[in-house]
């Protein structure tokens, strides 16, 4: 066929569409099994935060009290009606003929001034106005920036209006941790008017020397150091000759521990190189801005709670969950979705409502049956780690656990994420009791997590003149039947943060 009659072939093609059918399996999550998954993983301070959510965004879920087990009488629902918010109001009551709550016959007047014209129910809560400033008023107020604070240094200097303005450009370039890295040629492309590079060069020694603490402004870590010690020599009126020469000459001599060579090379002795580097590393902060933009720990809250029971030798489990609040949901508003008499669009908007919060009730009881049957095994694999320590904790991948409960691992996964327990040896997080491991000389197996502190074992007790190799590290350990490649013993030492032995060796 020429190109030609192809051509002509393709102009005379006629576009169609056919229907066919297609036979496929397709997994597809409901929404009941990703809100279960999802509560699951939540730690039970985000699960607690996720039921407030829902008490706030759910007219039908209710708090129970904790005297009597039924809801409380003042309620803010929001959602629904202000006749419906509260069953057990005169008006309620005058409309069934008895004090308690209105029954389906006679249900509250839907089609009054708290209904909107959109079919959808008037959000009315009267309390809402409180509670939340309530909540806003028990909210630590946020902390001033870096910036804020050292604008508040800069404006009590007497600077003429230039040097001020230029101070305050640098101040936007500094960074997190008090330095500001960016060259004078890129910070001058960037200038608002009025500022000039020549403004900027004279205002960044007076930023450097004047504002607290010492070292803001630096360029890098060694100007950050020497502005710490001419700081503390103006000050304190110390000695520094010695550190200022360490720090300006010989900063990855010192990171090396090659200090038999500064030594020599500027006729010192070893004490006084190791005092000198004892005095930077106690009083020189490579972060000068740390303290001001320090912000407090919080503390971690156990989900869980192992301890031992002596009469027995077992170990008991409970989960710190008794501080979530207990829920219910509002039988009133239950009755009205079965209602006839209830206008159709409210009883589908009560029955979504309801549905919501049978699943998330379901979603909750499930997270603790879960969590329960996962610590019942972890305690009883681990027993000995509580007791005795990492040494003696033994290997628990998910995958075993999820055999023997007979879930999927990934359940265990989302179980083990961001739960805490506490235990006879401290508060751990939960994953650290799962670990894989290594055959050792006796048939068994030892887990990672007990190598490392062997590891680090071995080298706390090392001669520190002549600390251990990588090589003999691994050979020490083979002596005790765990056989390691050095390159494993080096992985494992980067791990644990341990310097190798150049830099672990003391003169």
């Amino acid at each position: 066929m020429s190109w030609k009659q192809k051509r002509r072939y393709n102009l005379n093609m006629r576009l169609d569409t056919s229907g066919h059918m297609r036979l496929e399996h397709r997994l597809k999550l409901a929404p009941r099994m990703i809100q279960s998954m999802e509560i699951l993983q939540l730690p039970t301070l985000a699960l607690e935060e996720r039921i407030d959510q829902e008490l706030a965004e759910n007219p039908v879920l209710e708090r129970l009290d904790a005297a009597g087990d039924s809801p409380s009488d003042g309620l803010a629902v929001a959602g629904l009606p202000a006749q419906a918010t509260a069953p057990s109001t005169p008006a309620a009551a005058g409309a069934s003929g008895s004090d308690g709550p209105p029954s389906p016959e006679s249900p509250p007047d839907f089609h009054g001034e708290s209904w909107l014209g959109n079919g959808s129910p008037h959000r009315l809560r009267g309390g809402d106005a409180d509670a939340k400033s309530q909540a806003l008023a028990n909210i630590a107020a946020p902390g001033a920036s870096l910036q804020e604070q050292l604008l508040g240094q800069w404006s009590l200097l007497d600077l003429n209006p230039t040097i001020r303005r230029a101070g305050e450009v640098l101040m936007d370039w500094m960074d997190a941790d008090g330095y500001i890295r960016d060259s004078l040629d890129i910070i001058s492309r960037e200038l608002p008017p009025g500022v000039r590079r020549q403004d900027l060069q004279a205002a960044w020694p007076i930023l450097q020397e004047r504002l607290e603490p010492a070292g803001l402004g630096a360029r890098n870590l060694r100007e950050c150091l020497l502005l710490q010690l001419d700081a503390l020599a103006r000050q304190k009126q110390l000695d520094v000759r010695v550190p200022r020469l360490l720090v300006d000459k010989h900063l990855e001599d010192l990171r090396m521990n090659r200090l038999p060579n500064i030594a020599r090379q500027h006729g010192l002795t070893l004490e006084q190189i190791k005092n000198a580097h004892t005095f930077i590393a106690k009083h020189l902060n490579p972060r000068p801005a740390a303290p001001l933009t320090a912000r407090p720990t919080p503390g971690i809250i156990p989900d869980a709670i192992i301890e031992l029971d002596e009469s027995t030798g077992r170990y008991n489990i409970r989960l710190t969950d008794d501080r979530l609040p207990r829920l219910c949901i509002n039988e009133v508003y239950e009755r009205m979705a079965h209602s006839g008499t209830v206008d159709s669009t409210v009883r589908k908007f009560l029955g979504d409502n309801i549905r919501q919060a049978h699943w998330l009730l379901d979603a909750i009881a499930q997270r603790r049956s879960t969590l329960l049957r996962v610590l019942r095994v972890v305690a009883e694999a681990q027993k000995d780690f509580i007791e005795y320590g990492p040494e003696r904790l033994q290997p628990l991948p998910m995958t075993a656990v999820a055999d023997q409960l007979g879930v999927h691992v990934a359940t265990i996964s989302r179980a083990a994420a961001g739960k805490y327990v506490q235990t006879p040896r401290g508060i751990l997080p939960l994953r650290r009791f799962f670990s894989g491991g290594v055959a050792d000389s006796a048939g068994g197996e030892v887990s990672w997590e007990a190598i490392k502190a062997r590891l680090w074992e071995v080298i706390q007790k090392e001669d520190r003149k002549h600390p251990l190799r990588d090589d003999e590290i691994a050979a020490k350990l083979a002596q005790e039947g765990i056989k390691l490649a050095r390159r494993t013993v080096a992985k494992y030492r980067k791990v644990c943060q341990i310097p190798p032995a150049r830099r672990r060796r003391e003169f």
